[in-house]
């Protein structure tokens, strides 16, 4: 098949000595995000994005560079579940689950039993998942070939909506944050007709706002805030693992086989839509405790409790590259933060990047797979030490993270005007999560919002201004059709659940 070869070209590019010790680097940092609660994936990724400029203006470097970010973004993947189970704090939303039963398992001295379980479900979960993007990607990005503008349009709405329709929280705050991104995304030249919008005299905003300062800023500096103001205090469980812990884990895993396999599909499902990892979690957790036979265990120290969490996250956490390849549409706010990346490195995510840039794609694939098996490694070697990490005072470590934070702003534009940026940014992180208001949607539309502003208006232009377009065949009605069910979904669901309590 042309995708094993393909896959096999990808191989020799990710197997080079320079890429594997960047997997190495990338998953022990990633890891080291992850276990530190106040940073995560997401954040990880901004904060180090600026590391990989150089690297990127070599030949063959932008491969280097996303393969160096991916594998931040694994490590962070595995990273979550060791603060969650030895000390009852979730690294990462989408490990919030992982505490139900990692904790009660760790305090039964169970702790690396429920790691080893973790772990190698995190491993099989993002196994899947790459399986999946393997086969499927090629075939999502011909079919994407055939888009136009009114297309493109509606495939950005559907994520727009999706967000929406699937978010935990309140949808206008969701809806909310979303403007807020629009705003931003439109500081700047106006590409169609020239004009200045939003500068207010800055020279410095005529090419808009940096994507990657306000992420830095939003996520890096807006956590730091609130975890500083937190005043977390870390207590816990000490872990060793031994290869006796691990081979007999092994052993029983396999009796977890339909968990595993059921939670891999919710995982895939909710990254390719976005749902998100941490819907992903929950929603394997709560499939897991009613289709077992030991539901009524659950939360009580059930090594299935932790299976089905942490599977579903990884799978999620990695499928949701599948439409930021494939169509340039991220699937979670890391993926916004990778789609990011490429853009400022010149790569244009999409269909296209499949015929334009092979060795990228493929390599970037490949590396999936090696990553994760450095991944499983690292973190099945090395727990005492992550977890001895969080025995060092935040205090000491939040200005290190300030710091790297201020260099990264600085690099981008060897300018001060950023650094302010990143400030103002961070701040306003840090109030809209004192308010509950999720950055996500905020991230998405300030990176898709000028792609989708263009998409809608070479529509408009083509049509005249008839927004029937957005219907005039069944793939782009299809699609405009189930973006404004998922934007109106959380009212539909609240009206049916009303139905049927009478």
């Amino acid at each position: 098949m042309q995708e094993i070869q393909s896959l096999m070209g990808g191989f020799v590019v990710a197997l080079s000595m320079k890429n594997l010790l960047l997997m190495l680097a990338g998953v022990s940092l990633g890891v080291l995000i992850g276990v530190l609660p106040g940073l995560g994936g997401a954040n990880g990724v901004a904060i180090l994005l600026p590391l990989t400029f150089s690297m990127a203006q070599a030949e063959g470097g932008a491969t280097s560079a996303i393969i160096l970010l991916s594998c931040i973004y694994w490590g962070a993947l595995f990273g979550g579940a060791i603060t969650s189970i030895l000390f009852n704090i979730p690294g990462e939303p989408w490990s919030v689950a992982t505490t139900f039963d990692g904790y009660p398992m760790a305090q039964k001295g169970e702790a690396g039993k429920a790691l080893t379980a973790a772990f190698t479900s995190s491993f099989i979960g993002a196994l899947v998942a790459v399986i999946v993007i393997t086969f499927l990607s090629p075939v999502v990005a011909r079919f994407a070939l055939k888009f136009g503008p009114p297309e493109f349009f509606s495939v950005y709405l559907l994520t727009f909506c999706a967000f929406v329709g699937m978010a935990k929280g309140s949808p206008f705050k969701t809806i909310a944050a979303m403007m807020a991104g629009f705003g931003l995304a439109a500081v700047g030249i106006d590409t169609v007709t020239g004009q200045l919008r939003l500068t207010f005299g800055f020279m410095e905003l005529l090419k808009g706002f940096d994507f990657l300062i306000a992420v830095i800023g939003l996520f890096g500096i807006g956590e730091i805030l609130l975890t500083i103001e937190e005043g977390l205090v870390f207590k816990g469980a000490s872990a060793r693992l031994n290869a006796r812990v691990v081979v007999e884990t092994w052993k029983e895993l396999p009796k977890y086989w339909k968990t595993s396999l059921r939670s891999s599909a919710v995982g895939c499902l909710m990254g390719i839509v976005p749902g998100g990892a941490t819907p992903a979690s929950f929603m394997a957790y709560g499939v897991a405790k009613r289709m077992s036979p030991d539901g009524d265990k659950f939360g009580k120290g059930q090594v299935e409790g932790v299976i089905a969490p942490e599977t579903a996250a990884h799978a999620a956490g990695t499928s949701a590259l599948l439409p930021m390849i494939t169509l340039g549409v991220p699937g979670s706010p890391t993926a916004a933060v990778l789609l990011g990346g490429l853009l400022i490195w010149g790569l244009q995510p999409g269909p296209l990047l499949f015929i334009e840039k092979p060795d990228f794609v493929w390599g970037l694939i490949a590396s999936m797979y090696l990553g994760n098996i450095a991944g499983l490694i690292v973190v099945l070697t090395c727990v005492p030490l992550f977890a001895a990490i969080l025995r060092v005072p935040f205090s000491i470590i939040a200005p290190v993270i300030l710091v790297i934070c201020a260099i990264g702003a600085f690099t981008v534009h060897n300018s001060m005007f950023d650094v302010w940026l990143m400030l103002v940014f961070g701040i306003l992180g840090y109030v809209f999560k004192k308010l509950d208001y999720p950055l996500a949607p905020m991230v998405l539309a300030l990176v898709l919002g000028d792609r989708a502003e263009d998409s809608f208006r070479q529509s408009m232009l083509m049509s005249q201004g008839d927004l029937g377009i957005f219907a005039a065949n069944g793939l782009v009605g299809s699609i405009t059709t189930l973006a404004l069910l998922l934007l109106f979904w959380p009212f539909v669901s609240q009206g049916l659940a009303l139905l049927k309590k009478r």
